[in-house]
């Protein structure tokens, strides 16, 4: 909802990814004058490092950002939907799990096209402005001043009623509210590090089931692969930093495939994932939280900057896009007063966010199909398992209660034969059952 008590007001977003370019077109609606400050160059001049870009999973979350905004039906036509996880296991044997029923699914979209689109988006607006190449180096919002270098590395002061800190997980905005009392962050790098690999396209077609996300688990590693619009398949292996230090040659590479990935080696050829593997070396994955999300009314975090995750839920993207259409909401409902949204904001959506970092790091629920809050998703969690216990714990007392029962009445009948009875069979039948009823009780998520 745009309204004139806007009108005038500056925004500074910092950080022109994902999180950020979303985040400028929400506030552009808003008729704030946005500016946007990226550090990198204009990624829709540039040549990717790569040539190729990360995939991502697009799911219902980010969905609905994407569509306040107006922009889901461009996003979604550029996306492959996954209908199901394909299991590959080490025989080469393929189970398909479907992630709901036939109308849901999740997209596999090119990071890289994504954020060029939502970049595009941003500079429709005549009040918002991106500015590349320009890296933020020091910040004080409560004055709203900041100071960026440009292209021309000349420092340079610029002034803003607001501070919004899209910077990612290394986030420089992040660092200075720091520095204020009573403010909490923590980080943990997990002991796994991530590559990109490649499965392309056979005879013009998709070597795999298009239409899944296919994962190879294997115990300390795991690959995952996206389909791409162009029949290719972005391909992701995780393993811990140590086994990627053991493996310095191309024999070295090609064993390890051999022995726990074998049927991907003819999907990606033996020279395409000798070139991948040896491109780059392994990256990081590192856990982030920080409280509070925002500093009085004058700045505030979102996306990475506020809690970056493991990828294992695959809700990264879509968290931060959920920080955007949550913040909005809130303007709404706060008639964009910044001096009630923000604390508002970071009341209500921390618990989401600190939750979605611990179901990351477990990946035991899925919600990936409705806007539970992730904190209730985890509280359903805990409740679900105390129940779960509780009852078998009756189940196992009374069947407990009844063995013993049975077991008074057959001595008090036939006092002989219960001794001459093997010893394996006694209650064994009891406890199978309780534990074939424990098998069968049916998860929420």
């Amino acid at each position: 909802m745009a309204s004139s008590d806007t009108q005038g007001k500056r925004v500074a977003v910092i950080g022109g990814g994902l999180v950020g370019a979303l985040n400028a077109c929400f506030l552009a609606k808003r008729n704030f004058q946005v500016d946007v400050y990226e550090a990198r160059e204009d990624i829709r001049v540039a040549k990717s490092a790569r040539g190729r870009s990360i995939n991502l999973a697009l799911s219902y979350r980010g969905r609905q950002a994407l569509k306040a905004i107006g922009l889901e039906d461009q996003i979604v036509s550029k996306g492959v939907p996954m209908k199901a996880r394909m299991i590959h296991s080490l025989s080469g044997k393929k189970s398909a799990i479907p992630y709901g029923n036939k109308s849901q699914y999740i997209l596999s979209i090119s990071r890289e096209n994504l954020n060029k689109d939502l970049l595009t988006a941003v500079e429709s607006y005549a009040n918002a402005k991106v500015h590349f190449g320009h890296k933020l180096s020091k910040c004080i919002p409560e004055e709203g001043v900041l100071t960026v270098l440009g292209p021309d590395k000349v420092p340079r002061d610029v002034t803003c009623d607001l501070v919004v800190g899209c910077d990612g997980a290394y986030s420089t905005v992040r660092a200075h509210l720091m520095k204020k009392p009573r403010f909490d962050y923590t980080q943990q790098y997990i002991p796994h590090g991530y590559m990109e690999l490649t499965i392309p396209p056979k005879n013009g077609e998709y070597a795999m089931e298009p239409n899944c996300l296919h994962i190879w688990p294997r115990n300390a590693y795991m690959m995952i692969a996206l389909p791409n619009m162009d029949k290719s398949f972005t391909c992701t292996l995780f393993m811990p930093f140590e086994e990627f230090e053991r493996l310095p040659t191309r024999s070295d590479v090609l064993d390890f495939f051999q022995k726990n990935f074998p049927d991907a080696i003819p999907l990606m050829g033996e020279q395409a994932l000798m070139r991948d593997f040896f491109l780059l070396p392994a990256q990081p994955m590192i856990s982030v939280k920080c409280s509070p999300f925002h500093l009085k009314s004058h700045c505030v975090l979102m996306g990475d900057a506020a809690h970056a995750i493991v990828p294992f839920f695959g809700q990264g993207m879509n968290a931060g896009f959920e920080d955007c259409l949550v913040f909005d909401e809130l303007m709404d409902k706060f008639n964009n007063n910044l001096s009630m949204c923000l604390p508002e904001f970071s009341r209500f959506r921390i618990p989401d966010d600190h939750a979605i970092s611990d179901l990351s790091m477990y990946n035991y629920i899925e919600v990936a199909f409705t806007r539970i809050r992730y904190h209730e998703a985890v509280l359903r969690w805990h409740w679900q398992k105390k129940v779960i216990n509780r009852g078998l714990f009756v189940l196992g007392s009374l069947i407990a209660i009844g063995g013993t029962y049975l077991l008074v009445h057959h001595l008090s009948l036939r006092p002989l034969e219960f001794l001459r009875r093997p010893a394996w069979m006694g209650t064994t039948g009891y406890w199978t059952r309780s534990t074939d009823i424990s098998l069968q009780v049916p998860w929420s998520y």
